[in-house]
C-alpha cells in the first residue's frame, strides 16, 4: 500500500457526526464529492454500539471503529496507513480536547465552528497548531460558494472602491417554537455561554470578514433570549466597526418564522455595491455607482477565476450547500498535498479564522453584559 499522498486518496477520520444530527452526513458527502478523501476511521457516538453500527454502514473495518478519540488518535498515528486528517463535529465543549489529541500526533484537523468555548482555549489551539506545523481548518462552509468567492475577488480588485458599509444577517426559524430540554444548543455545559451567536452568528461574522477582506475591530451588541425556556441567546443585533472605518450591522436570530437559512450579505463601497443570499446562492447582484444593476450568475460568462474554479456544472444547473462544503474539503486536500500553499492566502478558513470567531462571540457577550457598549475583538497575539 502506497503512502504517497499524491498518488492516493487522503484518509479521513471522524469524531462525532452520528445520526442524531445532519452535520455528520454533510461532512461525509462533501469530503467524498471530488474524490480526494476516503473515510476510514471514526468515533461516531458516545454510545459504543451506535458508533460501531454507523462505522459498519460506512464500510469501515471493525478495528478502526474506536471507543474514544484519544484511542483513535494514538492508534491511527501508529498505523502505516493511518489517517491524514480528522474531522471534529461534536458538541462545542469537546472541540478543544479532541483537537489537542490529534495535534499531539501530528494529524491535520478539520473542526466545526465555533472553534472553542473560551478565548484561552482558542489561543492555545492557535499556538499548538503553529508548534506542530499541521493544518487546522474550520468549516465556515459558506465561504465555499462560488459567488461568495467572486464577491471577495471583486472587492479585492477594487470594483466596489473603498468599502463603507456592510450589512450581514443570519436568520432562521428552527427554534421559534422552543426547544426540548435535551437540545444541547441551549445547554451552557455543552454549547458554552452563547447560543445563536455561537451557532450561526460566527458564520455571519466570518462571511463579512471573508468577503470584504476587512476585520471587525469592535462591536456593540444586544443579545436576548426571546422564547420561554431558552437558556441562551436566540436573537442578536450588533453594530460593527471595521478596521478601515467602515460601519456594519449584523442581525442574527433563530426565532424568525419564514426564514429557513437566511444568510445574506450586502456590501457598499465608493464605486458600487453587491448583494448575495445563501438561499439563492447561484446569483449575486452588483450595482456600479451610477450604473445599472446586474445579476451575475454562477457559471456565467462574467464569473471570476475563483468562482469558475469552485464551479462544477454549467450555468442554470443549481449548485448549493454540499458543493460549497465540498470546495472546502477539496481546498484542504490541495493544501495537504502541497504544503507550501499554506503560507499563502488560503481560501478555506483556518484556526486563525476560528479564533477570530471566538473573539467575536465573547466581544458580543461582554458588550451585551455592559449595556451595549463598543468592545474590541482583539485578544492578545491571536487578535492581531
Amino acid at each position: 500500500m502506497t503512502n504517497d499522498i499524491n498518488s492516493r486518496r487522503l484518509r479521513l477520520g471522524m469524531v462525532g457526526g452520528g445520526r442524531a444530527g445532519s452535520i455528520g452526513g454533510s461532512h461525509r458527502a462533501a469530503a467524498r464529492m471530488d474524490g480526494h478523501w476516503e473515510i476510514v476511521a471514526g468515533v461516531f457516538s458516545r454510545d459504543a454500539a451506535a458508533s460501531a453500527d454507523i462505522a459498519r454502514s460506512l464500510y469501515i473495518e471493525e478495528a478502526r471503529a474506536y471507543r474514544d478519540h484519544a484511542d483513535m488518535a494514538q492508534c491511527e498515528a501508529a498505523r502505516p496507513d493511518g489517517i491524514d486528517a480528522v474531522t471534529i463535529c461534536t458538541h462545542n465543549d469537546t472541540h478543544f480536547d479532541i483537537a489537542c489529541a490529534f495535534l499531539r500526533q501530528g494529524i491535520h484537523v478539520i473542526c466545526d465552528k465555533p472553534l472553542t468555548t473560551s478565548i484561552e482555549k482558542a489561543r492555545a489551539l492557535v499556538e499548538r497548531t503553529a508548534e506542530t506545523k499541521v493544518l487546522f481548518a474550520v468549516t465556515h462552509t459558506y465561504s465555499g460558494y462560488p459567488m461568495v468567492r467572486m464577491a471577495r475577488e471583486m472587492i479585492a480588485a477594487g470594483e466596489l472602491g473603498m468599502i463603507r458599509s456592510v450589512q450581514v444577517e443570519y436568520a432562521s426559524q428552527y427554534q421559534a417554537a422552543g426547544v426540548g430540554e435535551d437540545d444541547w444548543q441551549h445547554d451552557p455545559q455543552r454549547s458554552g455561554p452563547l447560543g445563536v451567536v455561537a451557532g450561526t452568528g460566527t458564520h455571519a461574522h466570518h462571511l463579512a470578514e471573508f468577503v470584504t477582506g476587512l476585520r471587525v475591530e469592535s462591536l456593540a451588541a444586544d443579545l436576548a433570549s426571546l422564547v420561554e425556556g431558552h437558556r441562551l441567546d436566540d436573537h442578536a443585533g450588533m453594530l460593527l466597526r471595521f478596521e478601515n472605518g467602515a460601519r456594519g450591522l449584523l442581525w442574527n436570530s433563530t426565532v424568525a418564522p419564514g426564514n429557513e437559512n437566511g444568510l445574506r450579505i450586502r456590501v457598499y463601497g465608493s464605486r458600487g455595491g453587491l448583494e448575495w443570499d445563501q438561499e439563492h446562492p447561484n446569483h449575486m447582484r452588483f450595482t456600479p455607482l451610477g450604473g445599472q444593476s446586474t445579476v451575475l450568475s454562477r457559471g456565467g460568462p462574467a464569473a471570476s477565476a475563483q468562482a469558475r474554479r469552485a464551479t462544477r456544472v454549467p450555468a442554470g444547473h443549481p449548485e448549493g450547500y454540499l458543493e460549497a462544503f465540498a470546495n472546502i474539503y477539496s481546498d484542504i486536500a490541495a493544501a495537504i498535498r502541497i504544503p507550501n500553499r499554506r503560507s499563502g492566502d488560503m481560501t478555506f478558513p483556518t484556526v486563525l479564522d476560528g479564533a477570530r470567531g471566538v473573539a467575536f462571540m465573547f466581544a458580543a457577550l461582554r458588550s451585551a453584559q455592559e449595556n451595549g457598549r463598543f468592545v474590541s475583538l482583539a485578544y492578545g497575539a491571536v487578535g492581531a
